[in-house]
């Protein structure tokens, strides 16, 4: 096989390496901070002890790098073969922060965490088994449907992330909450965070989380926000290893938290036909094919089976690596897997997963705040493509918002509502993802629509 710079703009083909390893290496760090923060979001609204969380920073890198890997190079009817990069899913945050405070409520964090493993682990199987019919369950998620999902859950997610600049959640009541000092180094952050994106362009731009944090990272540490003390702790060297092999991992199965982890499920699975069409018509200069997009709806719930598995939340596709690969054009498989290849090797020093779990809340919610608004905007790009809004549209996202923000916030008006009914609408990305698709079906279309 013939070696050729130009190969990282065809789709099989070896690179030289000296081209392949920097250029794999971007969609790493495009992806770096946006791979490790739900499990940092979850890890410190359930206050899970520090040589736990390194565990699972060291697994969410090498699952992450695994799956992109089996996306790359299909396994039976498992992988699209498209360039698709794989990482923990932020959507699941809150619904995995409501699960998790439910069941952590009835015991300690490990009960919370275990319903989230369990929860995940089915749901991944449901979003497996529906690769085999994911071309007729387009014509049921329109763009309105998933981007008031996708808009509800990134309203949802932005007082958690202001939670964390002021110290963290589950700290309100304490003093130091909303202290200046926290409140000047969020601020740090998020202002890098818009200068580099806005002020460069290319990977500088898509980095620009991850910048602002490693800056954040450097000013925490010279005002003493740091505590090293996981770092020293952690081992140079050790493999990853699965939840029944690290202490007080294990897997819970509840309704009430299974439910709504497969509606999120549903609402990603959209994400991710999303991300590989935009891959292919964006990077290939033609339209996806069924095997294709049957094969990386099989991988997203492969791959989250497998992070239930490793004690990772979901791994879905990565959207800000479409973007790369849309600016770029860089679509080669063996650049895309030099990439992959570092995420595996990061797994298996402990040290690296350390170093981000002592990434101060502050720092974090300064970068997440953004993340998070970012992800609210997604939802209304997706709403607005078409480039209107028809009034039909108008309606099922006011109602949806409505229900979802309105039962979420003032739970107190379901208690004489079944139990069923309670756990499924307390969730505001569930309520507004039902609500939407009911009333898609419902509602009859104009001529003009």
């Amino acid at each position: 096989m013939s070696i050729s710079k130009e190969n990282i703009y065809k789709l099989e083909g070896r690179v030289p390496l000296k081209t392949a390893i920097p250029l794999g290496m971007q969609h790493v760090l495009a992806m770096y901070a946006g791979n490790l923060a739900p499990i940092l979001v979850i890890s410190g609204v359930l206050n899970i002890p520090a040589d736990i969380k390194v565990s699972l920073l060291q697994s969410a890198m090498f699952v992450a790098g695994a799956v992109t890997f089996v996306q790359l190079r299909p396994i039976w009817k498992i992988g699209s073969g498209l360039p698709t990069v794989m990482g923990t899913s932020s959507g699941f945050i809150p619904v995995a922060i409501g699960v998790g405070l439910q069941y952590a409520a009835m015991g300690d964090w490990s009960n919370g965490y275990a319903a989230i493993l369990g929860a995940s682990l089915i749901g991944g199987l449901m979003e497996f088994m529906l690769g085999f019919i994911v071309k007729p369950l387009r014509k049921f998620l329109p763009h309105v449907v998933t981007g008031t999902v996708v808009t509800t859950l990134g309203i949802s997610l932005i007082p958690i992330g202001i939670k964390f600049v002021g110290g963290g959640v589950g700290l309100e009541q304490t003093p130091e909450f909303g202290s200046i000092k926290n409140l000047l180094v969020a601020l740090f952050v998020f202002l890098t965070i818009i200068f580099i994106r806005q002020m460069f362009t290319g990977f500088l731009s898509i980095s620009s989380i991850l910048i602002g944090l490693i800056a954040g990272y450097i000013v925490a540490i010279f005002v003493g926000m740091v505590d090293f003390t996981p770092v020293r702790n952690a081992a140079w060297i050790s493999a990853p290893l699965p939840f029944f092999a690290v202490g007080h991992l294990n897997l819970a199965f509840h309704w009430d938290a299974i439910v709504p982890f497969i509606l999120v499920y549903l609402a990603t699975t959209i994400e991710t036909i999303g991300d590989n069409t935009g891959i292919a018509v964006g990077g290939l200069g033609r339209d996806i094919t069924d095997k294709e997009l049957q094969g990386a709806v099989h991988a997203d719930g492969f791959g989250s089976m497998f992070a239930a598995i490793f004690g990772v939340m979901p791994n879905t596709s990565f959207s800000q690596n479409v973007g790369l690969i849309g600016m770029t054009k860089v679509v080669n498989r063996f650049t895309i897997g030099i990439g992959a290849g570092f995420l595996v090797l990061c797994g298996f020093f402990p040290k690296l997963g350390a170093i981000v779990s002592t990434i101060p809340n502050p720092v974090l919610g300064g970068g997440v705040l953004l993340m998070f608004s970012m992800i609210t905007m997604s939802g209304l790009n997706l709403i607005y493509q078409s480039g209107k809004i028809a009034e039909r549209d108008v309606v099922i996202i006011a109602a949806s918002l409505g229900v979802a923000f309105g039962l979420s916030n003032v739970q107190e008006v379901m208690q004489h509502l079944p139990m069923w009914f309670q756990n499924i609408f307390k969730q505001a990305i569930v309520g507004a993802f039902v609500t939407a698709l009911i009333l898609n079906l419902l509602l009859p279309k104009s001529k003009e629509d």
